[in-house]
């Protein structure tokens, strides 16, 4: 009796050892499957992050090339303006250049004496040449000698009626150049030696571009405003004054 007391003891703790058994396994294997559900759930937001990154980065890209493609279309449409300007400048130049007539050159008395009013003036025709010499340079895109040109002329014939648009011109060759500072301190004795000339307004306009592009929008406005004030009614004032409204 002892003997079937001890068999069925010992039979009952091995079905318990594998039932207990069979409980870790199980245990072990829901674990396992939480950890992977888990991995899986956190592989999945960070392939959905890095997909909305990479989205993003697109977007990115694509607002930069609209934005590349925007800023090329205004500065290939203000090339074409300011070369459009200049040439009717340029046109305009040389349409008053033909309407012109020299004066007769002075002569000397007729008794040859040597005084003050035996003086010769500078002559119409030689002024003309170098002036026009120095115009076709900038026409040719030659502005480096355009400005030697100009500069020479203004030294030489500071009293011609060709100064104010010599000097007008010398420092349309120095912006052309990329040097604003210089065309700037050109355009300025137009404003203030050859105030009364022609020319006069439109370096006030000249100025003002060059200070946009020095990034001065006060200096801008102040010359705009300039030209408003002292050349009302003149084709540079309207055209100071659309280029207020863009402000």
């Amino acid at each position: 009796m002892r003997r079937l007391h001890l068999v069925l003891l010992l039979s009952a703790l091995g079905a318990a050892q594998v039932q207990a058994g069979v409980f870790d396994d199980e245990e072990a294997r829901r674990q396992i499957a939480d950890i992977k559900i888990k991995m899986e759930a956190r592989f999945d937001q960070q392939a959905k992050a890095q997909l909305e990154l990479a989205n993003q980065i697109a977007r990115q890209a694509e607002d930069i090339a609209r934005l590349r493609g925007l800023l090329e279309t205004i500065t290939y449409k203000q090339e074409v303006g300011d070369k459009r300007t200049q040439d009717f400048y340029l046109d305009l130049d040389s349409r008053l250049r033909k309407l012109e007539t020299p004066a007769p050159a002075a002569t000397a008395p007729a008794d040859g004496g040597a005084g003050p009013s035996a003086a010769v003036k500078g002559d119409p025709a030689k002024e003309g040449q170098e002036y026009e010499a120095a115009l076709n340079h900038f026409k040719a895109a030659k502005y480096k000698e355009a400005a030697a040109g100009f500069a020479a002329f203004v030294q030489k014939y500071p009293e011609s009626s060709l100064a104010p648009n010599a000097q007008y011109w010398l420092g349309n060759a120095w912006r052309a150049q990329g040097d604003c500072r210089r065309a700037i301190e050109a355009q300025s004795i137009v404003t203030t030696k050859y105030a009364d000339s022609a020319k006069a307004a439109d370096a006030w306009l000249a100025i003002a571009t060059c200070q946009q592009e020095l990034g001065n929008p006060t200096g801008v406005k102040r010359s705009l405003e300039t030209v408003l004030a002292k050349y009302p009614n003149t084709p540079a004032a309207e055209s100071a004054q659309q280029r207020l409204k863009k402000k």
